[in-house]
């Protein structure tokens, strides 16, 4: 293997092109400690811009509370290794209060040059805060541009679909022949597949600034709790293999279905018709034996699974341009079941 066919990542490249972007800012204006603004850009830049500036602003402000506590305890102490020590100890409680935490190490960096220098006046504290702002503006300017994730997501949305179609495909053969050689890969394979789909989708609303829009975190919530139904259908499916009239026509309920599988809602159209079923189901002549009766209360826990599959869909449908995706697909399973 080539020692160059590595691949170097996005983040890697921004996080070399900011470090030295902030130190030669800092050199040039003749900050002391200058390479320290490199560094600070090192810890901003994160994984999508929302987390990078939640992280900048946590580290500025962990870095002020740090400065302040540091002077009071160097005037009271000295320079000396306990007034490194009392700091530490009371900034950590304070900054875990207030949610900063993760600033500690910026706050350290901070302090270790007070310490070295031994120097608390508004001049040195001035380089500091110009240091401070030099790694995180550049950490945060350079960390705005983020790749797009549509074409990744969008292949993932058509994986999941074209798994659903496979699934619902093999659940109507079972009911029709009473038997499969189907291996069920794709359930196996969507469940990995709707869990990388729902982090990528999440990071790629993390890189909007503002509201955005989380059409694709939306969808993938909406597909996984539809393929839990479909797990729950699997084993009901299973036990239902004698032929029966009703189990034919859930089977080309189902079929259709699979055909219709899609980012568009049509789950509206569907439900009328699986309303309509079970009405001509529940008209039919009464179960003659113990079987029968079995299969027949079968098949109406699986009308009722469907029901809630569809429902899931319609929901997000109707709701698309709510902002609370996950909780509204959450709030129609819930809704669906009861």
């Amino acid at each position: 293997m080539s020692f160059f066919s590595f691949r170097i990542g996005n983040r890697t490249i921004k996080t070399a092109i900011g470090t030295a972007i902030s130190i030669f800012i800092a050199q040039q204006l003749g900050l002391m400690y200058y390479a320290a603004a490199g560094i600070i850009t090192i810890l901003c830049i994160q994984v999508t811009v929302k987390q990078s500036f939640r992280t900048a602003i946590n580290r500025f402000l962990a870095s002020l509370l740090g400065i302040g506590l540091g002077v009071v305890w160097f005037k009271v102490l000295g320079f000396t290794p306990l007034a490194l020590l009392v700091t530490i100890l009371v900034f950590m409680p304070l900054a875990v209060r207030v949610k900063i935490q993760e600033g500690f190490v910026t706050c350290m960096v901070v302090l270790m040059h007070l310490y070295a220098e031994e120097r608390t006046d508004l001049a040195f504290i001035a380089n500091e805060l110009s240091i401070l702002v030099i790694g995180v503006g550049v950490a945060l300017l350079v960390n705005l541009y983020m790749p797009s994730l549509e074409r990744e997501l969008k292949a993932m949305q058509q994986r999941v679909e074209d798994n659903f179609i496979k699934i619902l495909k093999e659940f109507s053969y079972y009911l029709r022949h009473g038997e499969s050689t189907w291996d069920g890969r794709e359930l196996i394979e969507t469940t990995s597949l709707l869990e990388q789909a729902i982090k990528l989708a999440s990071r790629d609303v993390e890189n909007r600034l503002g509201r955005g829009d989380d059409y694709y975190r939306s969808y993938f919530v909406m597909r996984e709790k539809q393929f839990e139904l479909l797990e729950r259908m699997m084993p009901i499916v299973s036990t239902l293999n004698s032929q029966v009239p009703q189990g034919l026509q859930i089977a080309d309920f189902l079929d259709h279905l699979s055909d219709s599988v899609h980012p568009g809602n049509t789950a509206y159209r569907f439900l009328d018709q699986l309303r309509l079923m079970r009405q001509e189901i529940k008209e039919t002549p009464l179960p003659q034996t113990r079987e029968e009766f079995e299969t027949r209360a079968a098949l109406f826990y699986l009308l009722r699974e469907i029901e809630n599959y569809l429902y899931i869909k319609h929901e997000l449908g109707k709701n698309r341009d709510d902002s609370s995706g996950k909780k509204q697909i959450e709030a129609a399973v819930s809704k669906s079941k009861g």
